[in-house]
């Protein structure tokens, strides 16, 4: 049985708005305050200088701050004071029945996936009186570009939530608006144009977009929100990517092989595919690590690859009732007779994407038909080139 807050309410709606758009991310969050009676904004401020060992907490409604606090760091982290922080707060606010509504702004660089799994693992399944219903990105269409295509760390920035955080603006902007299920448009100083909003339609072809100024942005706010589904969206075996289109200008290739990279020609073709688009992901297979299925984030020529698990087919049928039931489903739709669901499936976006020079350089990176030929036992040889990328981080 759910919990219900003293009032008689049911658990208290927690609604996270996120983005690198601060002024979008203002105008969404006062529209949410205005619209819902009784709503609250909690907000952790990350922007602390070196050495410092708290972060302010505020919290208000429509028309002052009601309230402030020191919050401790957390390991030098302000990601990890704001989760220390929120839950108990938005327990105490649960617990007080006044509050219709918590509207947790995040701060800019915070990226919504952890903070969203910490609140629906511990809202009202566990007693404390609160629920994830909703996670929205604030989007500026007009900046969309110049965020994604930018490729400045953080850290350069002052957007670095810890000293260890090695994000770039461009990847950190992607992985903002592609987790969501929703993105909240509010207008800004810059009139967007066809092409702002094409870009960030295929950039996230996942999320329904919304104005900040209609009533569909509160129906967001409560509509619920999945945080298993939206981590299964994230997962390069089962990600849902996006589909070729062109419009405005603006091109996605989606580019797909049966055959594995050579590794050393590939490393030598990395420079000019991360730079080709302001936005590329997917997973690839490359002949000297047939087992392994590699993860491809490319954003404002940025590119990160990781290790991210074993094709479905190198592990044993016992072991596959183990694999959630999303990969499984996205591993039979792409199953091949010989090769399973091991294969090339990577996308492009961006405007004036030279898409044929693009399917041009990555076929010169697969396996000639002399070397296609040789099987794995020979694959297995050829000189490694992507050890130092895939080396674990100490």
């Amino acid at each position: 049985m759910n919990a219900v807050s003293p009032a008689g309410r049911g658990p208290l709606p927690v609604v996270l708005v996120g983005g690198l758009h601060a002024d979008a991310r203002a105008a969404v969050v006062q529209r949410l305050l205005e619209t819902v009676p009784g709503s609250l904004a909690l907000h952790h401020d990350l922007a602390v200088p070196p050495g410092a060992e708290t972060v302010r907490r505020t919290v208000r409604d429509r028309f002052r701050a009601l309230g402030a606090a020191d919050v401790p760091l957390v390991n030098g982290c302000g990601c990890c004071a704001l989760r220390e922080d929120l839950l108990p707060e938005l327990r105490r606010l649960a617990d007080t029945g006044v509050c219709r509504l918590a509207v947790v702004e995040l701060w800019d660089s915070v990226e919504p996936r952890g903070v969203a799994e910490a609140v629906a693992a511990h809202g009202a399944g566990g007693g404390s009186g609160f629920r994830l219903t909703g996670v929205l990105t604030a989007v500026d269409p007009a900046f969309v570009l110049p965020y994604l295509a930018c490729g400045d760390d953080l850290a350069e920035t002052g957007l670095a939530v810890a000293v260890s955080d090695r994000r770039t603006v461009g990847d950190t902007f992607a992985r903002q608006v592609e987790y969501v299920s929703v993105l909240a448009l509010a207008d800004g100083p810059e009139a967007a144009e066809p092409a702002d909003h094409a870009l960030l339609a295929q950039t996230a072809p996942a999320a329904r977009q919304v104005r900040a100024g209609s009533v569909d942005l509160v129906a967001a706010a409560f509509g619920g929100f999945d945080t298993e589904a939206a981590a299964a969206r994230a997962h390069p075996a089962c990600a849902l990517l996006p589909q070729e289109a062109r419009e405005h200008g603006v091109a996605t290739l989606v580019w797909r092989a049966d055959r594995p990279f050579h590794p050393g020609r590939l490393y030598a073709a990395l420079e000019d595919l991360t730079c080709a688009a302001a936005r590329s992901r997917g997973r690839f297979w490359l002949a000297d690590r047939p087992d392994t299925l590699l993860a491809w984030d490319a954003a404002g020529g940025a590119l990160c690859v990781e290790n991210a698990g074993p094709w479905l087919a190198a592990l044993p049928e016992a072991a596959w009732e183990m694999v959630p039931a999303e990969r499984r489903v996205a591993a039979a739709l792409d199953w091949h007779p010989e090769h399973g669901d091991r294969g090339q499936h990577l996308t492009f976006t961006a405007p004036g994407l030279d898409t044929d020079g693009l399917r041009e350089l990555l076929g010169s990176c697969l396996l000639t038909d002399a070397e296609y030929a040789g099987g794995p036992a020979a694959w297995r040889h050829l000189p490694p080139a992507f050890d130092e990328l895939l080396a674990p981080v100490s």
